[in-house]
């Protein structure tokens, strides 16, 4: 290996002085007056990026970042080895059996997008469906962000997404032939349609249509669940459930409705939810009764039943609730009872938290995490008689998909070190066999060590870790480490999977860290309370906590010690910084929300009151202040080095959000560190973004981090 040391002296002008050649932005303060309390904002003029000054004043800083990180030493050498890793295996995503066919979206063997496959058998050959080639606009990459099945296998309805956003264009083909249908479907966002048994229809999110003037909140709301039949006019739809639908029902504007068609059952089941809650509203319909002008959909479930999700099969409807049971149960109920009052417990809380049920023909299926990992149960219908799905592949395995019409279950296998795989359960030989779809990448991780730890946060609870190093690292305090944390929306981050993206790093002898904070699932819904709002506080502290034991455990250092967090996970990074910018010498904040108290403002901000609470009360002010790591940057301080990214067309977070924090550590940092702001305007959050996009920007992060965390 080369002397990095002496590549580094070698920079370190250009580093020093790199700072200053920045364009400063301009201080012009906004005050607001909430509660009785004021807030200074420098930079609220950011908040239209679209705006001349604001634009280049965002070009011209990512500019200057695109130029500094490419003349990083050992950009290069992480490029290549990427680009080695992904020509060496696939990547699959979203996979669905009808029959004896099975689809996939795939990222192939030097392939920079996701295709979606069609394979018959587990020993057929692989048919290209869909290339996203095929619907560039204007020199934008195109990107297919979802896709669904209809039940006899014979039409796929898609959503074609544009310069790595969300919103975008339905389409269908037919699987036969592969011919594109005429049937188009605008104005739509996530979803990909929900298809009837019938398989000629599907259900899908429309998204209101605004005045040029409308307020930018109004853009995700009284999103509504519509019916297309194929080959009729997209104008012609008829809404089905959510907003304005049905007069005997008051639907909140935030919430986001959603139809779905359970093969072979009696009943359609209509879901709100304001995109962020673990709770939801679901009501029932007979399927016969869908074609009624008025649909008689009952409800069943509100809000305060604390249920995540809910399955069915004949008359009983089957409930993933923590309704007394912080790491959830599942309870079923009769429909035609049509209330909750005579409950029958099918899987009782536990130690493991139980992250979802699906229905088989032969048995409802329960996916639960514990410390080891992820495990699946089967329930029998009759008896509810549990049995545990037991599987010889070494790793934590998860249900992929489950057909209320077809017996057995689909799942995925994860490990840290070794790589992932699809497999299939079949009940009548009581056999998991591997699919073969997904090949295993011939990359050596058993030079890897994985290390479960535990970190005593400032109130005394204990926080999981998981620590990832190459065999032979000493722990001498000495080692570059990187930490990564979310701790929002009950999504849990330390159970095993397999990221070739992670080998690089580890290869060349950094730490790997992957923190369980509070505001995440580790442990339930009590964990996600636990970092929630009020208790928001607990996410960062947790992770300031690890880190602490990183420190003390000699893994690392505060001058080697570096932190990552993307979209919640920016209220992480940024408050972590902002309290503790002694324990960290890099941060990377991915399409952060740096600004929490002006999130509510953007599009996506008001589906999110759920998570993180409204400025329009008292306690949701105090609350949302408490989380703004933008407002408690001090001037005078000497912050660590910070990388910020964003995706122009991000629909989730406003580019602004990042654009604001990097100004307001420029400005406020006496560290002389660098602290840039990367875009891609060719991105958005993320989800549609190419394998060259990911690995141009992982490799930039991963140089920016080794130069300053001071690796050899």
């Amino acid at each position: 290996m080369k002397n990095i040391y002496l590549v580094f002296l070698s920079f370190a002008p250009f580093l020093a002085a790199a700072q200053n050649a920045l364009p400063k932005a301009a201080v012009a303060n906004v005050t607001d007056t909430y509660f009785g309390t004021t807030v200074t904002d420098p930079y609220r003029w950011m908040e239209n990026v679209k705006d001349d000054e604001t634009a280049k004043w965002i070009k011209s800083q990512s500019d200057y970042a695109h130029k500094y990180l490419q003349k990083l030493p050992y950009r290069a050498d992480f490029i290549n080895r990427f680009q080695e890793l992904g020509d060496a295996g696939d990547m699959i995503y979203g996979l669905k059996k009808r029959g004896n066919s099975y689809f996939y979206l795939k990222i192939g063997r030097g392939d920079d997008n996701a295709k979606v496959y069609m394979r018959e058998g587990k020993s057929g050959t692989e048919k290209l469906l869909i290339d996203p080639e095929k619907f560039v606009e204007n020199g934008k990459q195109a990107s297919i962000n979802n896709f669904s099945v209809s039940p006899d296998g014979k039409y796929i309805s898609f959503l074609v997404a544009i310069g790595g956003g969300e919103y975008g264009n339905i389409r269908v083909i037919e699987t036969a032939t592969g011919k594109i249908t005429d049937d188009l479907i605008t104005d739509t966002r996530w979803e990909s349609g929900t298809w009837l048994p019938d398989s000629k229809s599907f259900s899908y999110n429309k998204l209101q249509q605004l005045a040029a003037d409308a307020p930018p909140t109004e853009r995700i709301k009284k999103i509504t669940a519509y019916l297309h039949v194929l080959g009729t006019a997209h104008s012609t739809d008829k809404p089905l459930f959510g907003y304005n639908t049905n007069p005997d029902i008051t639907v909140d504007p935030r919430m986001i409705a959603f139809a779905n068609f359970p093969e072979g059952q009696k009943y359609a089941l209509g879901t709100l939810n304001d995109g962020v809650s673990q709770s939801s509203e679901f009501y029932v319909v007979p399927m016969a009764d869908l074609s009624k002008a008025k649909i008689p959909w009952k409800k069943m479930i509100n809000f305060d039943d604390n249920v995540k999700d809910v399955a069915i099969m004949g008359d009983y409807l089957y409930l993933l609730t923590y309704k007394d049971a912080p790491r959830f149960k599942v309870v079923r109920v009769k429909i035609s009872d049509g209330n909750l009052k005579n409950q029958e417990m099918v899987f009782a809380a536990s130690d493991a938290v139980v992250e979802n049920i699906n229905t088989a023909k032969d048995g409802l299926y329960v996916g639960v995490l514990d410390d080891i990992g992820r495990r699946i149960y089967k329930i029998d219908y009759q008896n509810l008689k549990k049995t545990e799905v037991k599987s010889s592949f070494p790793g934590s395995i998860f249900i992929r998909e489950a057909m209320p019409l077809r017996d057995g279950v689909i799942m995925g296998l994860n490990s840290w070190t070794m790589s992932n795989a699809v497999l299939e359960y079949d009940p009548k030989t009581n056999a998991v066999t591997d699919t073969k779809i997904l090949k295993q990448i011939p990359v050596d991780m058993l030079g890897i060590e994985v290390t479960n730890a535990f970190a005593k946060s400032y109130d005394g609870t204990m926080v999981p870790l998981v620590i990832l190093r190459k065999k032979g690292v000493l722990l001498d305090g000495k080692n570059p480490l990187l930490m990564n944390g979310y701790g929002a929306y009950g999504v849990e981050n330390t159970s095993p999977f397999f990221d070739t993206y992670d080998l690089p790093w580890l290869e060349k002898g950094g730490i790997s860290v992957f923190a369980g904070i509070r505001g995440g699932g580790e442990y339930g819904e009590e964990w996600h309370m636990g970092g929630f709002q009020k208790t928001k506080p607990n996410t960062w502290k947790d992770f300031i906590a690890c880190a602490e034991y990183l420190i003390a455990n000699k893994y690392t250092s505060a001058e080697h010690l570096g932190i990552q967090g993307g979209s919640a996970g920016g209220i992480l990074i940024s408050n972590s910084i902002a309290e503790r910018p002694d324990l960290f010498a890099a941060a990377i904040d991915n399409v952060g929300i740096n600004n929490a108290l002006r999130y509510e403002t953007t599009p996506n901000g008001p589906s999110n009151i759920g998570e993180f609470g409204s400025f329009t009360t008292e306690e949701g002010f105090r609350n949302l202040l408490a989380m703004d790591g933008y407002l408690k940057i001090k001037n005078g301080t000497k912050y660590p080095a910070v990388l910020l990214t964003h995706g122009i067309n991000d629909p989730r977070v406003e580019p602004w959000l990042s654009a604001k924090m990097a100004a307001r550590l420029q400005a406020a940092s006496t560290s002389g560190k660098p602290v840039l702001l990367r875009i891609d305007y060719d991105a958005g959050h993320g989800l549609g973004s190419s394998r060259k996009q990911f690995i141009e920007e992982r490799s930039e992060t991963l140089a920016f981090l080794w130069q300053q965390l001071g690796g050899k």
